[in-house]
């Protein structure tokens, strides 16, 4: 398992590698733009080239770029969707360009529209996107806290759509541990988790699972609620070493998605906060 962090990448996409080397990070993630709006960042192209150089200089097992939370591929709103295709479509572009592996993207809500009426719009979405992936890159759907009308609360509505994509070659997912938690996953559970991966196998693959991202929760289980905590200090605890030992989740980017002291992102004490973590669950083993 290749734990990282999700980081920074202001002043060129490229120092986002140097944030990673910096803090131990052995995987990464990034915006290719402000997560607050729609406005795309104008990339200069030698920046992708660094970027890529640093990668391989800095020793990265996997690099991540996440679609912006404002997307919602279900949305019944015409002006939303078309600015949320738009924006994935940017965000896949660059994503091929870096040479990243994937990029991460929560499906969005039907707003209560009910799932079938949304599907009909995720799917045409989807696939547009699917189109621009390359081999390497690959589009992941992330699986969701459950709230309100969020398409992708189970493996269950995953394989639905992955269905639906008819399997495409380069779709796959992304498992979130405090989402799953919270959706009614137990984590810290073996048995539990065990179960889902069981289902993940059965429906939709687990050569599909390509990365996970590694949160505790301030919510409870099935609470429904995205409440994202640091490492050890939520309710997964020191028993988030259950989904981080799994050997069915190994070699995966694991990337950290958490506030840090200062709320300034995931810092080198969670980094190494979930690797010890992990190598204390994997001596009980």
């Amino acid at each position: 398992m290749h734990i990282g962090a999700h980081l920074s990448s202001s002043g060129g996409i490229h120092t986002a590698v140097d944030r990673a080397e910096a803090i131990g990070a052995d995987s990464l993630q990034v915006f290719t733009q402000s997560p607050r709006t729609w406005r795309q960042t104008n990339h200069d192209p030698e920046t992708f080239d660094r970027f890529r150089e640093r990668r391989q200089e800095a020793g990265l097992h996997g690099v991540l770029c996440h679609a912006l939370y404002l997307c919602n591929f279900a949305a019944p709103n015409d002006e939303i969707y078309e600015k949320s295709v738009a924006a994935l479509r940017s965000t896949m572009e660059i994503a091929c360009a870096i040479d990243a592996d994937g990029v991460v993207v929560h499906v969005g809500s039907h707003l209560g529209e009910g799932l079938d009426k949304g599907l009909e719009r995720v799917v045409p979405a989807l696939e547009q996107v699917l189109e621009l992936c390359s081999d390497t890159t690959w589009l992941l759907m992330e699986n969701s806290a459950g709230a309100g009308g969020t398409i992708g609360r189970s493996i269950d509505e995953l394989a639905v759509i992955y269905d639906r994509l008819d399997g495409h070659p380069r779709l796959g997912i992304c498992l979130d541990s405090c989402h799953l938690y919270v959706s009614g996953v137990d984590v810290t559970d073996r048995a539990a988790l065990d179960a889902c991966l069981g289902e993940v196998d059965a429906t939709i693959g687990l050569d599909r699972l390509r990365a996970l991202h590694v949160n505790d929760s301030a919510a409870p289980l099935g609470s429904n609620r995205d409440r994202h905590a640091n490492i050890g200090e939520g309710l997964l605890g020191e028993d988030l070493g259950v989904f981080l030992s799994h050997p069915k989740l190994q070699g995966l980017p694991a990337v950290l998605e958490v506030a840090g002291p200062e709320k300034r992102g995931p810092d080198a004490n969670e980094v190494r906060k979930a690797k010890e973590i992990r190598e204390r669950a994997l001596a009980r083993t």
